[in-house]
């Protein structure tokens, strides 16, 4: 079962960092107005079979925080989409995937190569 962690503050960013340092941390930005987004999101959690061991999966709902989602942008240096994932290791991003892109395969090839 996916064990969202709310991301609701640009401060948080910083810590989002840190933890990737020992563990992948996932950022999932979510339009609460998006079908396609609602969509992403449901085939994330109705596929999740990783644990907060395997990657830290955030969940930032971008229509309530838009300056995260703006501060996520720059931080990481991505283009700002919606629905987006951005997979961290060691403070950099390793994937940055949008809309139907979004798959839990894909995150999972993406845990192997760190």
């Amino acid at each position: 079962m996916l064990n969202w962690k709310i991301l609701d503050s640009i401060q948080q960013l910083d810590e989002l960092v840190a933890i990737s340092d020992t563990k992948p941390v996932l950022i999932f930005k979510h339009s609460t107005r998006c079908s396609i987004s609602s969509v992403a999101k449901n085939r994330l959690e109705t596929k999740w079979d990783l644990t907060d061991d395997d990657v830290v999966p955030f969940y930032l709902d971008l229509l309530a925080y838009r300056p995260v989602s703006d501060e996520i942008a720059t931080k990481f240096n991505v283009h700002h989409e919606s629905p987006q994932i951005i997979l961290l290791s060691k403070g950099d991003v390793i994937m940055d995937e949008s809309h139907l892109d979004i798959n839990v395969e894909e995150i999972k090839e993406q845990l192997k190569l760190i």
